[in-house]
């Protein structure tokens, strides 16, 4: 089966025949202070996702205040100048709306979902906060102290969040991804009102920002609510961040933790590009096949083979993205089963590799593979808000959301030979970071709370 992407979006499936309907294109403006603002039309519903997106994310802080743009995040909801802490909350409850906001290593952004004819109030409560949010030391220090148990409970408490915070810290050495989100817990516990106001004054400015608006929506009109709502906002000269360029890895890597934790668990991270050229970086698609290829439906290879087959496995996967504004990790990890152990895992997972980087995939399995990709791709955007994240993070990374669709082409032009190529070129021991979980005897605390990403209030 083919999936048209060009000019549509997957409306449905119905009958066992997939549903096309004719999408608008995006439309892009740029306000005179600098804001970017892009609309998505799509009239399926009459609803509408309102986004801010500040280029602003955890790479962009300095040693001794990590976790700064995550407080900031919170504190964003604690008042401005005419809302009470809470108030912003409550309002856009009261429109009949939903909102809530993410911070992630590249940007921070904020969200309301909402009845279309109810967009203007939510712009305003937007605008606001951008412009006159208050900073109250003792809101402050309250907010911070919900951080700080935040990052107990999702990352100190959970094993599998602390190998990946150990293998980031590991895996780069000079590239501030090495710092967890949520920040370290001793710069939360030395952060202060001012950190989170000198982080507000130097990034929220709407000249650092983009506003995507999706849903049933004219875009004229839109443009004409951000002129009125974020229009009057100054301009702010935003200091950029110095390039810190993560030096050559010249030899593999390894991290233990050691957690209370009913199984030990292990991941490979292998340094990998990053898409910045739309047209000429063909090996970031070729990596997403491959990862595919691994890890990207039910009978992928390492389900298939670790886990159903030689049941050496409990769970295995790969996991890579190029769209980043740092640098980019390809993962294989994994649950030995009992009688494994994880050195023995590693050997499977890079085997698996090794096997593609010696005997290639046949085309049939690649035209399999590239159609679940490619299907997964379009699935993402049978929401409002799905459309409205995609082009979000796309911008914030660099690129335009104008290539969206001409990455979906991209990837459907990824060949065998090229699959092959990069299996054979990014998986050698120079460029890996291991990071491996010794489990613990667990005590008799109970359950753990589930894992959820960081900067999720709700």
């Amino acid at each position: 089966m083919k999936f048209f992407l060009r000019n549509m979006v997957l409306a449905g499936v119905c009958a066992g025949f997939t549903i096309f309907a004719i999408a608008q294109p995006a439309q892009e403006f740029t306000l005179d202070n600098g804001m970017k603002i892009i609309v998505k039309p799509d009239h399926r519903a009459p609803t509408v996702a309102h986004m801010v997106w500040y280029r602003a994310g955890s790479m962009d802080e300095t040693n001794g205040r990590t976790g700064v743009a995550h407080v900031l995040e919170h504190m964003m909801f604690k008042g401005t100048k005419t809302l009470k802490p809470g108030e912003f909350s409550e309002r856009v409850a009261a429109l009949g709306g939903q909102e809530n906001a993410f911070t992630s290593k590249d940007y921070t952004g904020y969200y309301q979902q909402i009845e279309k004819s109810r967009l203007s109030e939510v712009m305003a409560l937007e605008a606001d906060r951008m412009a006159n949010l208050v900073l109250d030391r003792e809101e402050f220090e309250r907010e911070l102290r919900v951080v700080m148990e935040e990052r107990r409970l999702r990352t100190d408490d959970q094993p599998i969040a602390r190998v990946y915070e150990a293998l980031s810290a590991t895996a780069f050495a000079a590239h501030p991804y090495r710092h967890p989100i949520v920040g370290w817990m001793n710069d939360l516990e030395n952060l202060t009102v001012d950190d989170a106001r000198d982080w507000y004054q130097r990034w929220y400015a709407p000249n650092n920002a983009v506003m995507v608006v999706a849903g049933d929506v004219d875009a004229q009109q839109v443009l004409e609510l951000a002129r009125r709502h974020y229009g009057k906002i100054p301009t702010k000269q935003v200091a950029s961040t110095r390039p810190q360029v993560e030096p050559p890895q010249h030899g593999m890597k390894r991290v233990t933790v050691k957690a209370p934790a009913e199984n030990p668990y292990v991941v490979l991270a292998f340094k990998v590009p990053t898409l910045r050229d739309v047209e000429r970086d063909d090996e970031t698609y070729a990596l997403s096949v491959l990862a595919a290829v691994l890890d990207g439906y039910d009978n992928a290879r390492l389900k298939a083979k670790l886990v159903r087959t030689e049941r050496s496995a409990i769970g295995a996967g790969a996991n890579y993205s190029g769209i980043a504004r740092g640098p980019s990790l390809f993962t294989l990890y994994g649950t030995p089963a009992a009688g494994t152990s994880t050195l023995e895992l590693e050997q499977a997972l890079r085997a698996e590799v090794a096997h593609i980087a010696k005997e290639g995939v046949s085309e049939q399995e690649l035209k399999r593979v590239k159609n679940q990709l490619i299907a997964s791709q379009i699935y993402k955007r049978d929401s409002i808000f799905g459309q409205a994240l995609e082009i979000g993070s796309v911008e914030m990374s660099g690129l335009s959301h104008t290539q969206i669709d001409r990455l979906i082409d991209k990837l459907g032009q990824v060949s065998a030979e090229q699959v092959q190529a990069v299996a054979q070129k990014y998986f050698g021991d120079d460029s890996l970071t291991i990071a491996s979980l010794v489990p613990l005897p667990l005590t008799d605390q109970g359950p753990k709370p589930p894992q959820i990403l960081p900067g999720t209030r709700h």
